[in-house]
């Protein structure tokens, strides 16, 4: 009897790489210069600073080719998964902070993309429970996108 094959469950997340550096002038400058030599896209970023050290975190459209590059460089980060929601105006974060409060579902931290393919905006959620999350947002008719999305 032949095996028989079993589709994948969804797509993945959305990958966010974190790099862990030194609060240095310039470092934020080498990271995306390393990436864009490469051709590998930010498409959101955000930095967490402290007096001596700095975390950025970011998605690109291609995350495998950045951890390579990241190992190879030897930037220290981390892997994780966020949950990307598209939004139709402006208006429609308060619906989402809405759905999600209602579920009572934390949100550890959130930052927006920077292209707003088709007027739309997008936004990266970092969550206590992403497949809950995704369960209300898409419950509250919100567009939860996947790493092939946003991938080239």
């Amino acid at each position: 009897m032949a095996a028989k094959a079993i589709p994948a469950r969804e797509p993945r997340y959305v990958k966010q790489l974190s790099v862990f550096t030194a609060n240095r002038l310039g470092r934020l400058h080498d990271l995306t210069a390393l990436l864009g030599s490469h051709e590998v896209h930010i498409l959101a970023l955000t930095v967490l600073d402290t007096t001596d050290s700095a975390i950025i975190r970011f998605v690109t459209d291609d995350p495998d080719r950045a951890r390579e590059l990241l190992h190879t460089h030897d930037f220290p980060f981390t892997e994780s998964d966020l949950l990307v929601v598209e939004l139709d105006a402006a208006t429609e974060l308060g619906m989402l902070m809405a759905a999600l409060l209602e579920a009572e579902i934390n949100i550890n931290y959130l930052y927006s993309f920077i292209p707003h393919p088709h007027g739309k905006s997008i936004m990266a959620l970092s969550m206590e429970d992403n497949e809950m999350a995704e369960k209300v947002l898409q419950r509250h008719q919100f567009r939860v996108l996947r790493q092939s999305d946003i991938s080239r």
